[in-house]
């Protein structure tokens, strides 16, 4: 056998051998696992319902559940026309997770829903419970795993990520490390993906030390809300440590700007660590809602302004069903 023969079929066992890893990674949705190959399009941080009372009157009482549904429903189904199949939603508990509007909105759309674990720190810590103050991250991480393996509250339903959040305008308070912290032993106990609510790149960079710190490598941290970062030279040097660095906020701001952020990581090779979303929505309990945002901008707006900037079809399948895809299967990512 010649050696140019050979080479090729090393190589073509190699792609045999990936694809068929790839094939058996594995996504939790609110109603069980699923092929991570079977996602398909996704958005990765999306609302439905958001209630910021705070953590000592948040309660689901609240909200009914046919009025949330009545407001979201049609936005999904928008969303479900532009070839949407896959949908997390971000909201934490302590701020309006509600397994039974997921799982109503579920089964009125038709859609793949993916709900979380963890805790939000930011706002100066309104929606954590008094538990997060006094518990260990070990404790706290305990928890989490526990919703993972046995279901959240009587459901059945687990979660298929970790939403953890900090306060981006300062260095990690003690309080809020101890969450990156139990996040990192929750990612160790289950292969979830850690998504931290962070904003600029310091603390970026702190978040991705104290994972490195507990064995955790790069590539199983999202950098949420990366766009409040102003220096793109960041987005980089992020990507190439293996951060999956989400631009989420699409529809808030200039949709120039996300073009040429997503445009320079193109340019930099490094379009497969890119992750985009609206974080749109929200019903919130007690207002009236006029100002909900839909979940299609990123297909009305973003994708034509990609197109013009040369932009492929497989680019935006990178962007919107390959990457998710290995971002948010469930795998244990130790450095």
């Amino acid at each position: 056998m010649n050696i140019s023969r050979r080479n090729f079929i090393v190589t073509a066992l190699g792609a045999l051998l990936l694809s068929a890893r790839r094939e058996e990674l594995q996504i939790m949705t609110i109603r069980g696992l699923i092929p991570a190959s079977k996602l398909g399009r996704a958005l990765i941080h999306e609302h439905f319902l958001v209630d910021f009372v705070g953590a000592d009157k948040v309660s689901p009482s609240r909200w009914n559940n046919d009025e949330v549904s009545a407001l979201v429903l049609p936005h999904l189904l928008e969303a479900k026309q532009a070839g949407v199949k896959s949908i997390f939603d971000c909201t934490p508990s302590f701020l309006g997770r509600d397994v039974s509007v997921l799982q109503l909105l579920a089964k009125q759309s038709g859609m793949q829903l993916i709900t979380n674990t963890g805790y939000y720190g930011a706002v100066s810590n309104k929606y954590l419970p008094p538990w997060a103050f006094t518990e260990t991250a070990a404790q706290l991480a305990a928890r989490w795993i526990h919703e993972y393996e046995h279901g959240i509250d009587d459901s059945m339903v687990k979660p298929g990520f970790i939403k953890i959040a900090v306060d981006g305008d300062q260095p990690l308070s003690a309080l809020h490390k101890k969450l990156v912290e139990a996040a990192a032993l929750t990612h160790l106990g289950t292969g979830l993906t850690i998504c931290s609510h962070t904003g600029p790149a310091k603390v970026a960079f702190e978040e991705l030390q104290i994972l490195h710190d507990m064995g955790v490598k790069a590539e199983a941290f999202v950098w949420v809300h990366a766009q409040a970062e102003p220096d793109k030279t960041n987005y980089t040097k992020a990507a190439r440590l293996g951060t999956w660095v989400s631009l989420d906020g699409i529809g808030w701001g200039s949709f120039d700007e996300y073009v040429d952020s997503i445009a320079m990581l193109k340019a930099e090779g490094l379009l497969h660590h890119v992750l985009i979303s609206h974080d749109a929505g929200w019903y919130k309990p007690g207002e009236d809602n006029k100002n909900f945002k839909g979940y299609t901008p990123i297909f009305s707006e973003l994708m034509p302004r990609l197109k013009k900037e040369g932009f492929s079809n497989s680019d935006f399948d990178q962007l919107l069903i390959r990457n998710p895809a290995e971002a948010m299967s469930i795998r244990v990512r130790k450095s």
